[in-house]
């Protein structure tokens, strides 16, 4: 799954080199965290959350683990 979002995220930003996708287990989550260059942050985001929430949707459409839930996180 840290393969698709980071896909999705360079073929979006302005500087691809600077995504980076990491994932953090938990018991009963898995939390993907994107982060990207700080002027890049808005076109992840996009207008109203539109682009982050399709991003969220997608991940949790072709999730692995049913009994884990995904949460995807933009950091700063």
């Amino acid at each position: 799954m840290k393969e698709l979002i980071e896909q999705i995220a360079k073929a979006i930003v302005d500087r691809p080199e600077m995504v980076q996708v990491t994932g953090v287990e938990g018991e009963n989550s898995v939390v993907i965290e994107l982060r990207v260059a700080k002027e890049d942050i808005g076109k992840v985001i996009g207008k109203n959350g539109r682009t982050i929430t399709a991003m969220r949707t997608i991940l949790n459409a072709t999730r692995a683990q049913k009994e884990k839930r995904q949460v995807l996180e933009v950091i700063e």
